[in-house]
């Protein structure tokens, strides 16, 4: 079995909180050589609205994997991509104790392909997608694919 290790450093403090120009939920994050992310809470929870914050991440990470593994599965089964985006929605449901978690996600794949041949086997390959995606195998809330297809002959 393959393993990988990731590590993520968060750092915060409290001089920084007291400075007026910073939120006191504001912090920043360093993942190896890359550049540091500032984060907040998110507007809803009295954080910095122009902050990144850990539930736009959240759907980040499902909404990049998911496309990674698509664009894997698509090369196995020689569909030809031409362009591909995607909206993700997640519903956070908080409870009365302070405490939430997502209950549901939904990506919205907008994909174009070069061929209308393989507008059902495009279709089909997200449900494969979603199995290998290393994210959502690890979350514990159903997430559903509203995916779409066009079709662009290339000329």
């Amino acid at each position: 079995m393959f393993k990988k290790e990731f590590k993520v450093q968060a750092k915060w403090s409290a001089k920084d909180a007291l400075d007026v120009s910073v939120n006191g939920k504001t912090h920043q994050v360093f993942i190896d050589d890359k550049s540091p992310l500032t984060i907040s809470a998110a507007k809803a929870f009295k954080g910095d609205a122009t902050k990144y914050n850990p539930e736009d991440l959240l759907l980040s990470a499902l909404s990049s994997c998911h496309m990674m593994s698509y664009f894997y599965v698509c090369a196995q089964n020689g569909i030809e991509l031409i362009d591909y985006s995607d909206e993700a929605i997640g519903i956070l449901e908080l409870k009365p104790d302070g405490s939430g978690a997502f209950t549901s996600v939904e990506l919205h794949p907008l994909v174009t392909v070069s061929n209308k041949e393989m507008i059902d086997k495009a279709l089909e390959l997200h449900k494969e997608a979603n199995k290998l995606c290393f994210i959502a195998n690890s979350c514990n809330f159903p997430i559903e694919h509203r995916a779409q297809i066009k079709v662009e002959n290339k000329e």
